[in-house]
């Protein structure tokens, strides 16, 4: 199984901005573009609207953790950018793990 590393570059997450296909749901933007390796690279991304560092950080760690825990659901050799929005802030980790699944459905990126 192979696993998916950090986006950690600007430019990496402006590419995507710029090119990937976007969806959003309530909670989430997923941002998608091919990597042509077999790995998924995913970033996380959450404004300071969302909250202070605490609640950006913990945000980030739910949506990691719903993506580690689901990883081999979704396809492989791909770029994945999230960006937390504001309504995200209060969820729970059920809320933010099924928003990152629909939106995985929408984009056709979790396997069936």
């Amino acid at each position: 199984m192979e696993f998916s590393e950090s986006l950690k570059k600007n430019r990496d997450f402006q590419v995507l901005y710029k090119k990937g296909k976007s969806y959003a749901n309530k909670h989430l933007v997923m941002y998608v573009l091919e990597n042509n390796t077999t790995r998924n690279r995913i970033g996380i991304s959450a404004s300071k609207k969302v909250g202070n560092s605490i609640v950006r950080h913990r945000l980030t760690r739910l949506v990691r953790e719903s993506y580690r825990l689901n990883e081999e659901k979704f396809k492989s050799g791909l770029d994945i950018v999230i960006v937390i929005r504001v309504a995200a802030k209060e969820k729970k980790y059920q809320d933010i793990e099924s928003s990152l699944l629909h939106l995985g459905k929408i984009h056709n990126i979790v396997k069936r």
